[in-house]
């Protein structure tokens, strides 16, 4: 058994499959927000069959982490954490500092980068994850990140015009062409602006790479950019989840 866990900002998503290799059969899964962690070990895995190895992401701090392992002693395992490195699982990290990258950056790449290898003639790709903040990431087709771009997500966005700007509150709207109110300004605003974002660094990988790449879009919000793409993507809820997969097999096999 493994047991994948991916802590981001907001939540905790985990999931346990039946062996560490990618495509394994996924047992269970389930999430939760990080002021509720404490409460696994007797909520939602206290009936899960003791995974044999646990591997896991967390870009939210160390006293988080230190949470999570206090939950995970209810099995007789202890957890290892991904640090982004020099390189890994088939991808070089291209980063002024490797380990400064987020660790959730790097297995959502190594993630997309695993489907990429199970194919005969691997070309680039783009990898967005879009949740409180959105990543859009280059890997060129011999495995290698390039760089990418951070900007917040649509949370932020909206909170931070609520409270720099004054009388200025932000009701839910909707994502319109030509938006005719407030509400449906910010919200296509910030769609929009996460959009470009996207397509922008597609036009830079096509220009570098001479191709255009695949884009693989992850991330608890990737499902409300999908409408608004002008480019063809492929969204993929559980890219940390295959990315941790594909590590821990890699790293089984000698591969890491």
């Amino acid at each position: 058994m493994f047991l994948a866990i991916d802590i981001g900002n907001t939540r905790l998503k985990w999931a346990l499959y039946e062996a560490p290799q990618p495509q394994a059969r996924l047992l269970a899964h389930g999430a939760a927000f990080l002021e509720t962690i404490h409460q696994l070990a007797e909520g939602d895995w206290k009936d899960l069959p003791t995974p044999t190895l646990v591997l896991g992401c967390c870009v939210a701090g160390d006293a988080v982490r230190h949470d999570v392992e206090e939950q995970l002693e209810l099995w007789d395992v202890t957890p290892r954490w991904v640090v982004s490195s020099p390189a890994e699982a088939g991808v070089v990290n291209g980063y002024d500092h490797p380990s400064r990258l987020g660790a959730d950056r790097w297995v959502a790449m190594i993630g997309a980068r695993s489907r990429l290898l199970r194919e005969s003639a691997p070309g680039p790709a783009l990898v967005v994850m879009v949740g409180t903040a959105v990543t859009v990431d280059a890997i060129d087709a011999s495995g290698c990140f390039l760089g990418g771009l951070i900007l917040p997500g649509h949370g932020i966005m909206l909170r931070a015009l609520e409270s720099g700007t004054a009388g200025l509150h932000v009701p839910t709207g909707e994502v319109r062409d030509f938006p005719a109110n407030t509400s449906d300004a910010l919200t296509s605003g910030g769609t929009y602006a996460i959009a470009g974002a996207i397509e922008r660094m597609h036009r830079n990988i096509v220009q570098h790479c001479g191709q255009a790449p695949r884009c693989i879009i992850g991330g608890g919000a990737g499902w409300k950019m999908a409408p608004y793409l002008t480019v063809p993507f492929e969204l993929v809820e559980s890219l940390v989840f295959e990315g941790l997969l594909h590590i821990a097999h890699s790293r089984a096999s000698g591969r890491g």
